[in-house]
């Protein structure tokens, strides 16, 4: 990671990750979608190949802004039926860290606790999240999130990532 990015301070990126987390809480869900740049990505690698290449190696989520769209459009449905009466998350975002990347973009770090539950009981995920966000003139754009689950296997939270992490 290069050094930190003097146009920018880590509690302004802080408030745009806070307020990512309280749009996915909230289900706000389109809200989300719409912080996402065209060409944004979000992608989750497999958890047995947590630095896998997203363009080559399995993902359990690897979505172009298009396939952002169509995974909201799902959640927000009853097509998502594992999601229907939908979950009640709560995301914990700490040790921030954020530096420049080498095209002007910012790259942000940070881990993430988030709490799903559901009837049958709660299921916590744990991850490394990593953002390249684009400044525009109304806040921080999403161009990559990348979540790394520090899940060995996902049979330890149920065997299911139906959620945005």
């Amino acid at each position: 990671m290069s050094a930190p990015n003097p146009t920018v301070s880590r509690a302004d990126i802080e408030d745009f990750l806070f307020y990512e987390a309280d749009l996915l809480d909230e289900w706000r869900l389109e809200e989300w979608r719409d912080l996402f740049t065209e060409d944004g990505r979000y992608h989750v690698p497999a958890t047995d190949n947590p630095l896998g290449d997203p363009d080559l190696d399995l993902a359990l989520i690897s979505d172009t802004k298009e396939g952002v769209r169509g995974r909201v459009q799902r959640l927000l449905s009853t097509w998502a039926h594992i999601e229907n009466p939908r979950s009640r998350t709560r995301r914990v975002i700490g040790n921030v860290r954020v530096a420049a990347a080498d095209d002007g973009e910012i790259l942000a770090h940070c881990n993430a606790i988030v709490y799903r539950s559901r009837v049958s009981g709660t299921t916590t995920y744990a991850a490394r999240l990593t953002y390249r966000l684009r400044r525009e003139n109304d806040g921080f754009r999403i161009v990559l999130k990348q979540t790394v689950l520090d899940h060995e296997t996902l049979r330890d939270s149920g065997g299911v990532l139906s959620i945005i992490i």
